[in-house]
């Protein structure tokens, strides 16, 4: 059950995913499809000391500050007229839907004319409170309304060849007369909504592929028909193969178009100070691009911290290889860990295990390289009614518990999952789908209650969302220790599925359907913990008993013929003491986990 072995690094980031649109917005409207006037939005300026401050005390070392750019947007100002509504999702529009990869988004701004300034200041914060801040790189696709008023001379299109399908000098692919939906002129899916005629006048007498590689002149609903796919010299309707593209360390020359705009993207947000990206859709692009791209970003800044979200399930992903391990050769930092996450969701909602988990402990250096979250802009929110068994805010506290304590990889937290934000209701553009909306002008009812007009002290949240608020910092503190940041993982599952006294309920045959335990070892510390979490939502697990078996007492360096303590350092204060390999555990209650130091009965280390 062991992994890779550990390499030299700094202990591991702490991410705290806020989105600016909805972080600081306490206006308390929150009208279905309403305007900023209406709904509000957050600023650059919400993020203020005080919050920074409270964000530094649970343990956080990075910000991701989500929605930076300047998206397509239905909201005006001068000099700025708002873009034709065929093209949005949501007024807002989504961030995701970049309209100038060098600038950012008006409606963060107290003077829209002094964005850029205020989003310096912004930095200046952070900085100055300890943290690092990543942005996203959205690398795939732009709006179809992009165009660069900051550096005009390096806007996607500028010069393309739009006769042909793919050119490798050209930043997009261009339709055919004799690709689906019938020739020009482009026909969006929006005909019939408010506002809308299902045209864009710039694409009548041509068509680009939209970001998710639809090519037609028809993009259904459920394409991503609001952005246009770049090209990084490599025609995907052909194949998988990219080796012809330049390696990395390529004179900028020798590079596609559409590599060198990017490479100019990134040095100019480094230049400003951001410290790492967020990569979208990273799968999407060709892995020689990114070898090239960060080799580049590290010279400029050697600490510059890449993440990629990319799914290996993915058919259209750009490598016949396991994608995820393509990404960390070609030098991220962390990789999405969409498959751990899946998992847990799944033993609420689609019939999994928690022995499911131990699929994910022999994928090699990935496993340590894996960055944990239980939510996030693009998946459900924990407290839904709706999702995760309908179990409420405190389903987190297992499921986190073991993502948070497995690896020594990042480890991130979405803004409102620490206070049981619940994401109820129709919000505007994706109606009731238990996610906040990064669409729309919006605020979150829960978090609102923390942020508590701009004080950023949970005045008005229930002692209950306070707990866990505090359980969260007590994790990540916790998770902090050498044990989780440089040490070993060895699961104890496979040592106790007949193991009767392992939480087993009703009449399972087999344990390790509610229960997952693990240990941590760190050997320059000789620090280790035990892990156990009870993911079941209604029983109580009575009576659990943890066998250790030989081969993981030699894991830890430890004789099983000794005794060993085992204390509690996350949410009680529960001592226990092992006796001949085997551990009894207290009650452990619906939803909860422990984290257990291991030492000497007597105190101390061996």
């Amino acid at each position: 059950m062991k992994s890779c072995p550990p390499s030299v690094r700094p202990p591991r980031p702490v991410i705290y995913q806020l989105m600016l649109r909805t972080f600081g917005n306490a206006n308390e409207t929150r009208k279905p499809h309403g305007t900023l006037a209406e709904n509000g939005c957050g600023k650059f300026n919400d993020i203020n000391p005080a919050a920074l401050a409270s964000l530094k005390a649970m343990g956080f070392t990075h910000l991701w500050l989500t929605g930076v750019h300047e998206q397509a947007s239905g909201t005006a100002y001068p000099n700025r007229p708002a873009d034709d509504a065929d093209l949005l999702k949501g007024i807002a529009g989504s961030p995701y839907a970049i309209k100038d990869y060098f600038d950012v988004c008006p409606d963060y701004a107290e003077d829209p004319d002094r964005r850029l300034e205020e989003f310096r200041s912004l930095l200046d914060r952070c900085h100055a409170q300890g943290f690092k801040v990543i942005i996203d790189f959205v690398p795939n696709h732009v709006a179809r309304s992009y165009a660069s008023e900051v550096k005009p001379e390096l806007s996607f299109g500028q010069g393309d060849d739009r006769r042909v399908f793919f050119h490798r000098e050209n930043h997009f692919y261009y339709l055919r007369p004799d690709d689906a939906g019938g020739g020009s002129p482009l026909k969006l899916p929006t005909a019939n909504m408010p506002g809308c005629d299902g045209r864009f006048a710039p694409e009548t007498e041509f068509g680009r592929v939209t970001g998710n590689n639809a090519v037609t002149w028809a993009p259904s609903i459920h394409d991503w028909y609001e952005t246009v796919k770049l090209n990084y010299g490599h025609d995907f309707t052909q194949n998988r193969s990219t080796a012809h593209l330049p390696g990395p360390l390529a004179n900028p020359s020798e590079v596609p178009k559409t590599w060198r705009t990017m490479d100019e993207i990134l040095a100019y947000w480094q230049g400003m100070g951001v410290d790492g990206f967020r990569a979208d859709m990273a799968h999407l692009v060709p892995i020689e691009f990114w070898r090239w791209a960060v080799v580049r970003a590290r010279s400029r800044q050697p600490g510059v911290f890449f993440s990629a979200e990319a799914y290996d399930n993915d058919p259209a992903k750009v490598t016949d290889g396991h994608v995820l391990d393509e990404l960390l050769a070609a030098g991220f930092d962390a990789v999405y860990d969409d498959p751990s996450y899946d998992i847990l969701e799944g033993i609420y909602d689609s019939g999994k295990w928690a022995n499911d988990l131990d699929s994910q402990t022999f994928t090699g250096e990935r496993f340590h390289h894996s960055l944990r979250y239980a939510e996030n802009h693009d998946e459900v929110r924990l407290a839904s009614p709706q999702e995760w068994g309908g179990l409420g805010m405190n389903v987190g506290k297992p499921v986190c518990a073991v993502l948070f304590a497995m690896g020594r990889g990042p480890v991130m937290l979405y803004h409102g999952q620490e206070v049981g934000e619940p994401a109820t209701g129709a919000e505007g553009f994706c109606g009731d789908n238990a996610r906040t909306t990064i669409f729309d002008y919006w605020s979150m009812p829960e978090f609102t209650k923390w942020v508590n007009a701009g004080k950023y002290d949970g005045g008005r949240l229930s002692c209950e969302q306070k707990a866990l608020r505090a359980w969260y910092a007590k994790l990540i503190h916790s998770t902090q220790s050498p044990a989780f940041t440089h040490g070993e993982f060895y699961g104890l599952n496979h040592a106790n599925q007949q193991n009767v006294h392992f939480g087993r309920i009703g009449d399972e045959t087999v344990s390790g359907h509610w229960l997952y335990a693990f240990l941590r070892h760190d050997p320059a510390s000789q620090q280790s913990f035990l892990v156990i979490a009870n993911f079941h939502g209604s029983e109580t697990l009575r009576g659990t008993r943890v066998t250790i078996p030989e081969d993981a007492w030699q894991f830890l360096g430890r004789s099983s013929q000794q005794d060993w303590k085992f204390t509690d350092r996350l949410d009680s204060a529960w001592i226990g003491q092992s006796v001949g390999g085997l551990l009894a555990l207290p009650d452990l209650p619906p939803c909860s986990a422990l984290v257990l130091e291991i030492a000497n009965s007597r105190g101390g280390c061996p």
